[in-house]
């Protein structure tokens, strides 16, 4: 990567086209969910080396659990492979985890399996690496509404206390706003990602599915993000 470009402080990854890429190979989708695994832990070093300090990723959406059982179980033990079994990577990346989403349904072993991982890496020092998991933007909103109502009625917070930084701070997890979202596969949609972190944004879509972006495909995508002009609403000067 070139030494002058900037380095978004928080990318979120939508990824995104793992069971078109293993139809391709006439490989069942299960397959493609693996190969995005791989690349993941690939990419994440990368990133990790070049300076990202937080990233989002979005693995599995609430809506997600109306697919075919067969593939929702094969990703609900690939998660747990991924937060136990296969855990080294991410620890080498000195990353410390989190997750953002709603517990219900998840299964036990996967709650278990994302507690562990939060548990070993607490202590890392490198980038922040938020998993979104059974996530959906707007639940988000919800919980964060029902969250902040409940305070308000205990007592522990006012009216005037509620603001847009009040809000972002009790979010599923207290990070800085997204400054850019990759979604591969060339779809052109957000599909309720982190709507209220990814207010000022940019996007990217890459044709690329997701288990080929790997570190130069990421380049390019943060070259194209050197090229945007970011007013947040101001006038281009």
């Amino acid at each position: 990567m070139r030494k002058d470009l900037v380095i978004p402080n928080h990318i979120g990854i939508i990824m995104d086209g793992n069971g078109r890429w293993a139809k391709q190979r006439g490989q069942i989708r299960s397959m493609g969910h693996r190969a995005g695994v791989d690349n993941f832990k690939k990419l994440m070093k990368y990133m990790s080396e070049v300076g990202v300090k937080f990233v989002s990723m979005y693995i599995f959406s609430t809506e997600n659990f109306k697919r075919d059982k067969k593939e929702v179980d094969f990703l609900m033990d690939l998660f747990v492979k991924m937060f136990t079994d296969e855990f080294d990577e991410i620890m080498k990346a000195n990353a410390r985890v989190v997750f953002s989403g709603r517990k219900e349904p998840l299964p036990a072993k996967v709650l278990e399996a994302m507690k562990k991982a939060e548990e070993s890496s607490k202590n890392n020092t490198g980038p922040v690496l938020n998993f979104c998991i059974n996530y959906g933007g707007q639940w988000e909103i919800v919980d964060t509404t029902r969250k902040l109502c409940e305070k308000y009625k205990n007592g522990e917070i006012s009216l005037n206390d509620i603001t847009p930084e009040f809000i972002q701070k009790n979010l599923y997890q207290d990070l800085p706003p997204l400054d850019f979202v990759i979604r591969t596969s060339g779809e052109q949609r957000i599909s309720n990602f982190m709507l209220y972190q990814s207010s000022y944004a940019e996007y990217y879509f890459p044709e690329t599915y997701f288990p080929d972006f790997g570190p130069e495909e990421f380049d390019k995508a943060i070259e194209e993000y050197n090229n945007r002009d970011r007013r947040f609403g101001g006038i281009k000067k």
